[in-house]
């Protein structure tokens, strides 16, 4: 072992450059992943720590004991709790101080007339406590609210809302009330919850406009005395609780609200980079790969003298896997320090673009250095483990042969190999999307044909090439034959270069075609649902805002240019034993501006007590009309509902849907989040839209969209998810990029005495660099194409798959114009590869390079 090390060494001093494209491949996936898990674990401890300093002054937390959970929900519903219960927890022993809260959707409106926060994080009012134990938010300027109309404003929502104190703005809660601001807060030292924005109204404002009913606050705050404990506070209070009420800990409310705010948005950030750091590292083991490749095949010659002076097949393979590990391990520490510079750099970056993320130092855990290290360790190894069993099976007489380059090409075994592969794939991508659609099988045939493609690459190579690299015979003479013929000289080669590259554009062209598709599916869905003539619309409490007020329609109804104006506000209830979302409206005027499809029975006769469902949902819960569902509300309340109509569609309209006079009892804060219009006869779109607009402007100036608007701003977060992907996958195509370049590096290398006979027989130094780059552009031009199909068909089979494992109807759409454009980056990134190689093979002396062996 110790001559492979002496070997190893040698040779890496000798060699550095050949190494260089793999030390970049590595140290950039192994730093990608790093700093992703750097960052997550940073966030985590920062909005930990943040929420638990909020917290720290209140010990128990008493609420209502159920709560209902509604499909794609992760926290559900609670019933309100009884201001009253305040007496009762303070007579409690070891009780020093309770107070309600109340708590509410609140979106303010900034100084342009903008909602602050968007659609995005929660929007949240609520009583401002005076007690500053209780009190999560610390005054940090002004002083608490006092009368009727003034309120405490988080100071980030301030900043970005362009609000000072003095000024007076909109709260929308959802109705609209004027408000003045009078004291700026912190929550657990920073201006705010990332973008969580949060007012505080006096305790009378707050019953006033969030709750439902006067005496009803969301929990009550308790802190103990000294030398009580908070799992003895609760279990004192525990006993004199009526039974729908529970007692938790401070330190639990602060996790689940910690879990609420930040948990389910940290795991899906982090998941999201963890995956674009696994496409990297996937590009990054072609590249490493098809470098330890050439390497060894270039080395043929050498490692046969040193088999012929009697070095074991053990010490040759030992030898070149010692490089690729000492590769490894200095491009992966490398990549641990880029992946801590990268953390801070996002966290740096964050608060840039308007994700005001909590401050605090890194957090550096040893897991987070580990795993990283691990990984780009044993994908280096792994990516060399071929090549390196390759080089110990040289032969002693190798040494004797003129050539060491490597023309593996296409063999049968590979090609029936590989079409079995695919063959395979299409059976099971086929089974998931016709047969049983089903995510499952469909990916499992994705991932099948990923790997059919890589397999089958050498065998296409030689075609692929020929017929692209055709028109370059024509068009560039005998530069372009030259670059064709060097491109198909060793298929395995060429389509192990390809294959990083192929990756990194077919999950662009996936995620592309799948967007598309996204798009066109809510285009579809308001197409053929919403039968009115604009919207005016705002997102749900669950995805940020307050909602529209549950009088704006009938304000927009009363407007002579209106025919019908229907809000729709949403609700929750048990529907037998089943947390289910409900649509609460005016059912008569929903038909008239919603396309329902086939209506079984009537929607005009629901009343009270009765219900309207989705024909999906009756056949799911065996109902059919005058059939009877039980439904139990967050108050606890169990009635018995009459299914009066069965409808069809359900994409807009909700798969329940009840009267606003049934739903009355139940409700809490109660708000809209569409109203649907429909113009009255002879009534143009813009002046139909300017009424509404006027009408809609004293309740918040909501957004008036026309129909073909609101499928477009409906899809608004696709182009952002897009943007994000793009970005993220440009570290892939870099990595590939680095991949062709490197082997175009070692070709040239091993092509030194070739290159310097063309300079000798009259080619010129543009000529040789011009081959250089459009056998570059071949290479990259057969990934991309690759790339595209394969991108496209696992877009599809997304696609169909999700179509048939949900409830709702996918539309799938190619759009070509992006896919062009996908494919002009990858023909200008072959291009840029083949730059640095095609200079240094024009600066070759030519007298030796004609001497070169």
């Amino acid at each position: 072992m110790n001559a492979s090390v002496r070997l190893s060494a040698s040779s890496l001093r000798a060699h550095r450059r050949r190494f260089a494209g793999t030390f970049l491949a590595v140290f950039l996936g192994v730093a990608f992943l790093a700093g992703t898990l750097v960052m997550g674990d940073t966030l985590r401890a920062s909005f930990d720590s943040m929420f638990g300093d909020a917290a720290g002054g209140t010990d128990a937390v008493v609420r209502s004991a159920d709560a209902i959970t509604t499909p794609g929900e992760s926290q559900g519903v609670r019933q309100p709790v009884a201001t009253d219960l305040v007496r009762t927890v303070e007579k409690v022993a070891g009780v020093a101080a309770a107070v309600p809260d109340v708590q509410g959707a609140g979106q303010l409106v900034g100084a342009n007339g903008e909602a602050i926060g968007g659609q995005g994080p929660p929007t949240l009012a609520g009583n401002w406590i005076t007690d500053p134990e209780l009190n999560p938010y610390r005054l940090a300027e002004g002083r608490a609210p006092q009368r009727s109309g003034e309120v405490v404003v988080n100071r980030g929502a301030a900043e970005k809302g362009g609000l000072a104190i003095g000024d007076t703005t909109t709260l929308r809660t959802p109705d609209p009330v004027r408000v003045t601001i009078v004291g700026l807060a912190t929550f657990g030292g920073e201006d705010g919850m990332a973008q969580v924005t949060f007012t505080g109204m006096t305790m009378s404002d707050a019953q006033k406009y969030l709750t439902a009913r006067p005496g009803e606050a969301a929990t009550i705050q308790v802190r103990a005395g000294p030398g009580v404990t908070q799992r003895e506070l609760v279990d004192r209070l525990t006993p004199v609780l009526p039974q729908d009420v529970e007692a938790i800990t401070g330190q639990e409310s602060a996790e689940e609200n910690n879990e609420m705010i930040s948990g389910r948005f940290l795991s899906v950030f982090t998941l999201f980079l963890l995956v674009f750091s696994g496409v990297a590292l996937l590009v990054a083991t072609f590249s490493i790969h098809n470098t330890f490749a050439i390497v060894v095949a270039q080395r043929t010659r050498e490692n046969a003298l040193l088999r012929a002076l009697g070095a074991s097949r053990r010490q040759v393979t030992g030898a070149a896997l010692v490089e690729a590990g000492a590769v490894a391990v200095t491009a992966s520490l490398a990549g641990l320090a880029g992946g801590i510079g990268i953390a801070a750099g996002l966290q740096a970056l964050f608060p840039a673009i308007g994700f005001p993320f909590p401050e605090g130092d890194l957090v550096v855990t040893g897991l987070s250095m580990a795993l990283p290290l691990a990984v780009g360790i044993v994908v280096c190894l792994g990516s060399a483990l071929l090549p390196a069993v390759r080089a110990g099976r040289t032969a002693p007489l190798a040494a004797l042969r003129e050539t060491a380059v490597d023309t593996s090409g296409a063999s049968r075994p590979r090609a029936i190999a590989g079409t079995a592969l695919a063959a395979l794939a299409l059976a099971c991508t086929l089974a998931g999307v016709l047969v049983t659609p089903s995510i499952r099988p469909a990916g499992t045939g994705a991932v099948l044909a990923l790997v059919a493609f890589v397999v089958l690459g050498p065998v296409a190579s030689s075609t692929a090439v020929r017929v692209l690299g055709g028109p370059l015979a024509r068009l560039r003479g005998v530069t372009g034959a030259l670059a064709r013929r060097n491109a198909l000289r060793s298929p395995k080669r060429t389509a192990a270069t390809a294959s990083a590259l192929m990756i990194g554009v077919a999950v662009v062209s996936l995620f592309t075609v799948f967007g598309a598709s996204l798009k066109a599916t809510m285009d579809q869905t308001v197409s053929r649902s919403f039968a009115g003539d604009v919207a005016v619309s705002a997102p749900s409490f669950g995805a940020g805002g307050s909602g529209l007020s549950p009088r704006l329609a009938g304000a927009i109804q009363d407007l002579p240019e209106v025919d019908t104006a229907v809000g729709l506000g949403r609700g929750v209830a048990e529907v037998d034993g089943e947390g289910r979302a409900l649509t609460v409206t005016d059912p008569a005027a929903l038909a008239r501006t919603f396309d329902l499809g086939t209506v079984d029975g009537s929607l005009r006769r629901l009343g009270t007590h009765g219900i309207a469902v989705t024909e999906k949902e009756a056949d799911r819960q065996h109902l059919t009309t005058g059939d009877t569902a039980q439904l139990t509300f967050t108050d606890g309340t169990k009635e018995t509902f009459t299914v009066r109509a069965v409808y069809d569609r359900s994409e807009l309209a909700g798969d329940y849907v009840i009267t606003r006079a049934a739903w009355a009892p139940h409700r809490t804060q109660d708000s809209d989040t569409l109203v649907a219009v429909t113009f009255a006869g002879g009534v143009s779109t813009d002046a139909g839209a300017a009424a509404v607009e006027k009408a809609a402007a004293p309740y918040g100036n909501p957004e008036v969209q026309t129909r073909d608007a609101y499928a477009q701003s409906s899809a608004g977060g696709i182009d952002m998810m897009l943007t994000l992907v793009y970005a993220l996958l440009a570290l892939a195509v870099l990595i590939a990029l680095l991949g062709i370049a490197n082997t175009l590096t070692l070709a040239i290398h091993e092509r030194t005495r070739e290159l310097g006979l063309l300079r000798s027989v009259g080619q010129t130094r543009a000529q040789l660099r011009a081959m250089v780059r459009w056998e570059s552009v071949l290479v990259a031009a057969f990934g991309t194409v690759g790339g595209l199909t394969l991108g496209a068909f696992l877009g599809w089979v997304l696609v169909r798959a999700s179509d048939g494992a949900s409830d709702s109807a996918f539309a799938f759409a190619m759009p070509p114009a992006q896919l062009a454009v996908v494919a002009l980056v990858g023909l200008a990134a072959g291009a840029l590869a083949g730059l640095r190689p095609a200079r240094r093979a024009a600066r070759l002396d030519v007298l030796r390079a004609v001497a070169a062996e």
